[in-house]
């Protein structure tokens, strides 16, 4: 594997689209995603990312997809934005056959950085698929934790995906980005 060294981070752009929607489908859905951890194939068919959303993430203030490249090759992604006041981390993805090798870890701490850094913001915010015990064990282990809040699965939206079971949804995870001063 090529050291760490050659990776770029760089902010995405309109042309990267297509790209970032191959990547994002290959991590997640379908036969290709389960040479990785993260594979959603036994939960959702279809899309995973509607392209026109995705230009709409790029556009908007305070809103930034996250890209790292190696010689070129797109390996992640992800998206931060500041979502009214606090940081949302989302569209998380690496290469399937890389997963596992610290490359996410890298993207993730990134977008808490610009969060937290650049935005000033206190939090940072994601939801995962409740029945993602592994993904969100391997948030829990980078310090968020569920709030107790459920967002609901958006059923009959297929941008989003085609559920195969009938009890999806989401659960809120949190992490502080700033350490709070206690007085004494």
């Amino acid at each position: 594997m090529t050291p760490i060294s050659d990776d770029i981070l760089r902010p995405a752009g309109e042309a990267d689209i297509p790209a970032l929607v191959a990547l994002v489908t290959r991590a997640y859905r379908g036969e290709a995603s389960r040479a990785g951890w993260t594979t959603e194939a036994d939960l959702l068919d279809g899309n995973r990312i509607d392209p026109e959303l995705l230009r709409a993430d790029l556009t908007r203030p305070r809103s930034l997809v996250l890209m790292l490249e190696r010689q070129g090759r797109l390996l992640a992604c992800a998206h931060v934005a500041d979502d009214a006041g606090a940081g949302y981390f989302g569209m998380f993805a690496v290469e399937p056959t890389l997963q596992g090798g610290g490359i996410g870890k890298r993207v993730l701490a990134e977008c808490e950085r610009i969060a937290r850094d650049d935005w000033q913001l206190p939090v940072m915010r994601m939801t995962v698929i409740d029945q993602r015990h592994e993904l969100i064990a391997f948030y829990e282990r980078r310090g968020y934790r569920r709030t107790g809040e459920y967002k609901p699965f958006p059923y009959g939206d297929a941008r989003f995906g085609l559920p195969r079971q009938p009890d999806l949804r989401f659960a809120v995870l949190e992490k502080p980005l700033r350490v709070t001063e206690t007085t004494a």
